[in-house]
């Protein structure tokens, strides 16, 4: 198996997990973590875990957090190229979760939408197969123009690339089309079903997962508690069922699915059972707290 390198976004999550509805202008009981996050470190960590040996991550963090950071990707397995950000403190994300495990976010980018092409060398690609490109850094510049300049170095170094789109919410905010062009050229999109549903216009994730395949050749769509599915070359090659699974908290779970599945890719499995071991992935991380995975 070679490297997997990550570019992408290194947060600090803040969950807040309350089991009644919130009550408006006034106090809601909730229980409430700080824990390292950010779905390019997420995916790292996951992909480190599923036993990828060789995963890098470049993100850009404040120096009021990074060397936790940095501890904790190195504890995951990550190697990190962390760059630290003077003048923006590191982003930060408000998870808050229902008594379903459903979670809403509130996000200040920070310093890890500042990520620019200074921070970028084609060396980073040394010794790397794949290259994964979180979809948060399509949302800013100049953010993107590292994203361009990563993917185009990727491109004429021969290594694979794949994207998350990240966010429905910034998707819109963006436009579809925009990004559409910005991730042109990509080998494999992970996207969920609210995502492709939102970048084709399909109302069924398999009919957008086909749609999306036309454009990029292996488009993987995830679909919670439902699985996920596979589509190639503009047809559907696997739909695989997610195991069952007891959800505390679902921040994270297309991030440990996007890195089982690549790490899965890259020790030489076909898609369909990279998609497998994405979905076993899922599902341990919706039973515990956070993003990241839990436990030695």
């Amino acid at each position: 198996m070679r490297g997997l390198l990550v570019v992408g976004d290194v947060v600090t999550d803040v969950v807040a997990r309350h089991g009644a509805p919130l009550a408006a202008a006034t106090d809601t009981a909730a229980r409430i973590r700080t824990l390292p996050g950010g779905a390019g470190a997420n995916v790292a960590c996951w992909a480190a875990r599923a036993g990828c040996a060789d995963v890098r991550l470049l993100g850009r963090v404040g120096t009021d957090a990074a060397d936790w950071h940095e501890r904790a990707l190195v504890s995951a397995g990550v190697r990190p190229l962390l760059v630290r950000d003077a003048e923006a403190a590191t982003a930060t994300v408000i998870a808050l979760v229902d008594a379903s495990a459903e979670r809403t976010f509130l996000t200040d980018s920070g310093a890890a939408l500042r990520l620019s092409p200074d921070d970028w060398s084609p060396a980073f690609l040394d010794g790397a197969a794949h290259l994964h490109l979180s979809g948060y850094l399509f949302f800013s510049e100049p953010s993107r123009a590292a994203v361009r300049r990563a993917l185009r170095d990727a491109r004429e170094a021969g290594v694979t690339v794949s994207v998350d789109p990240a966010s429905a919410g910034f998707l819109a905010e963006l436009g579809t089309d925009r990004f559409l062009r910005e991730a042109a050229g990509v080998d494999m999109l992970f996207p969920n079903a609210d995502e492709a549903r939102l970048l084709t216009g399909c109302p069924g994730p398999a009919e957008a997962a086909v749609a999306l395949s036309r454009a990029f050749p292996l488009v993987a769509v995830t679909s919670g508690a439902q699985g996920a599915l596979v589509a190639e070359s503009g047809a559907v090659t696997a739909r695989v069922a997610a195991p069952a699974a007891r959800p505390v908290d679902s921040t994270g779970a297309g991030d440990a699915f996007t890195g089982a599945f690549l790490a899965a890719r890259l020790s030489g499995a076909d898609a369909a059972k990279a998609a497998e071991a994405g979905c076993r992935a899922g599902a341990r991380a919706v039973v515990s707290v956070g993003g990241r995975p839990a436990g030695p």
